[in-house]
């Protein structure tokens, strides 16, 4: 509707002789002021040599005579022009939810175009912690986004499986005697990692020198009881790391790894000559030159570096998934000036890869003891993390129910509650800014948290099952001569899912999602719905369910589950 409505404010105001004039077309924070408002009248003003409310004037009948759901059209303040929508319009939209069902609020913007997003990226060998995590609810939303847009999307997770953080970790496993355990396991080399890069950081010269030759033989594969212990590491961390996966709902499409980009990105960087420059045994990109700055692509040992293998990588996506015509790369912003410097010197290797390719840094999450590290030992595992939200979370529901206790509650649900009340705190606002957790505000069933969402939407299934237990079924014979606050905000979700891509911007849903919620709890406190005595029971029942569809639908593109019962 929106689209609507602004291309006959383009219409009118050529009619009127106005062109190229820039406006907006918005949602007005106070409802009394219509369903959209626009600034068009005054941005024309000065064009047509005449007052605002002189253009909005004329304005008015041109657009309700142009568009058939608009009621009427109002001049306000010194020319702003105010929409109402016909009731009519409100009770269509309720309708095609129930319709569209989980297609409600897609559309083909993006259709026949393939989008690969590559997010998560943990490194094997290293503890998959919540910095991780956050990284791979950041990642997923975004994906989903481009799939509710229409695009064929392909997730992809590149994984380090080679470098200097794995020969700490083997160290660290020969030196704690891990490697003579039956079964080692992905805290082992959590614990290893954190006692290898210690030691490493720590500097003494035997130290740093044995560390250094495991990297080399990881490389060459040129020592068999290196290759024995890398070989059952990767397979373990591999294997966890999927645990972890399927308890957020994330099913990859491609996996990627270091210890394939790294002997292509090597090449590549020592066939481009022209691009890279030797410099003290190594080679650069000087990136001084195009206002960034110089990265090593292949360190004085001759081994790839990060660098080197992001440069192949771009290459060995497109092998493995076909052409594709825009690629994501969301990671934490503390690397976005590397990626600046990537992008750059893969603009003279792979141009057109380069031009499609997009990196997104987003901020960080963190808790009240700070950031969370990798390179020590002070590290929370995303498990753990998560097991004591879903521990909170069970208490949380005990309470809620009065005379529940912990050990009854369903385990898989608070998992749920958990995971949901993880993925709003990180996506409730920019993805661009850092977010602070607070468990108990991320836990809370009131106001802005995903289990509010979630709770709202198993509530409404509960309505319906009352109201249809007494016979009120859905219907829109009969409907309110107003359309309620709810309705108001429901049709505008597409618009939201829509925005939010363009903007990369996933909080814009959970916000859309919380006020509406917000809206439909309103009414269920003002309204009865299971009343087979009220005539408008089977509309608000109708409405009922699409605003449950669309908090699911809502829900699904945030990467978080919609319970039928809590």
């Amino acid at each position: 509707m929106r689209d609507t409505i602004t291309t006959a404010i383009q219409q009118a105001l050529g009619t009127l002789g106005a062109t190229d004039v820039t406006f907006v077309v918005e949602h007005p924070t106070d409802l009394t002021h219509g369903d959209y408002a626009t600034n068009a009248a005054m941005a024309a003003a000065k064009q047509l040599g005449q007052s605002p409310r002189e253009v909005a004037a004329q304005l008015t009948p041109l657009v309700t005579a142009a568009v058939p759901a608009v009621a009427r059209v109002e001049v306000a303040g010194p020319g702003f022009v105010n929409v109402h929508l016909h009731r009519d319009f409100f009770v269509s939209q309720v309708t095609a939810v129930g319709e569209q069902g989980s297609s409600w609020g897609t559309n083909e913007s993006w259709a026949g175009k393939r989008v690969l997003v590559e997010y998560t990226d943990p490194n094997p060998f290293k503890e998959f912690h919540i910095g991780h995590l956050f990284t791979n609810v950041v990642g997923e939303s975004l994906a989903r986004l481009f799939i509710a847009n229409g695009a064929d999307t392909k997730k992809v997770n590149y994984q380090g499986d080679v470098g200097m953080h794995v020969a700490m970790t083997l160290w660290g496993v020969q030196q704690l005697g891990l490697g003579e355990k039956a079964d080692i396991s992905a805290g082992d080399l959590g614990q290893a990692y954190a006692y290898g890069a210690t030691a490493y950081k720590a500097g003494e010269a035997s130290t740093v020198a044995a560390i250094k030759a495991i990297n080399k033989h990881v490389y060459e594969r040129d020592d068999e009881t290196i290759n024995a212990l890398y070989d059952k590491g990767r397979e373990v961390s591999l294997a966890y790391f999927e645990t972890i996966y399927e308890t957020l709902g994330t099913q990859f499409d491609a996996y990627f790894f270091e210890s394939e980009a790294g002997p292509k990105g090597r090449e590549l960087v020592l066939q481009h000559d022209a691009i890279f420059t030797d410099s003290d045994g190594a080679k650069v990109f000087v990136g001084e030159e195009y206002g960034l700055h110089t990265r090593v692509f292949i360190n004085s040992e001759g081994l790839p570096t990060y660098e080197a293998k992001e440069l192949a990588l771009a290459k060995m996506k497109e092998d493995a998934l076909g052409a594709y015509d825009h690629s994501v790369v969301s990671t934490a912003n503390e690397i976005n000036e590397y990626f600046k410097v990537l992008l750059q010197a893969m603009s003279f290797v792979y141009p057109e890869l380069a031009a499609k390719t997009e990196h997104i840094g987003h901020g960080m999450v963190r808790l009240s003891t700070g950031k969370m590290s990798s390179r020590t030992g002070d590290v929370i595992a995303a498990n753990d993390f998560i097991a004591e939200i879903t521990d909170a979370a069970a208490t949380r529901i005990a309470a809620t129910a009065q005379t529940g206790e912990v050990g009854q509650v369903d385990r898989a649900l608070a998992e749920q509650i958990a995971i949901g009340a993880i993925k709003y705190t990180t996506l409730k606002g920019s993805i661009l800014q850092d977010t602070v957790f607070d468990k108990e505000q991320a836990l809370s069933f009131e106001g802005a948290s995903g289990p509010y969402l979630q709770y709202t939407h198993a509530r409404i299934n509960s309505v319906l099952e009352k109201a249809a237990a007494v016979g009120v079924m859905s219907g829109t014979e009969t409907v309110p001569e107003a359309p309620y606050a709810v309705e108001r905000l429901l049709y505008r979700y597409p618009e939201v899912i829509a925005d939010a891509l363009v903007e990369r911007a996933p909080h814009k849903v959970a916000t859309f999602l919380t006020e509406l919620a917000s809206a439909f709890n309103t009414l269920y406190a003002q309204e009865k719905i299971a009343d087979p005595s009220d005539q408008y029971a089977p509309y608000k029942a109708t409405l009922a369910a699409a605003v449950g569809q669309t908090l699911k639908n809502g829900l699904w593109v945030l990467g978080i589950e919609a319970p039928d019962q809590m």
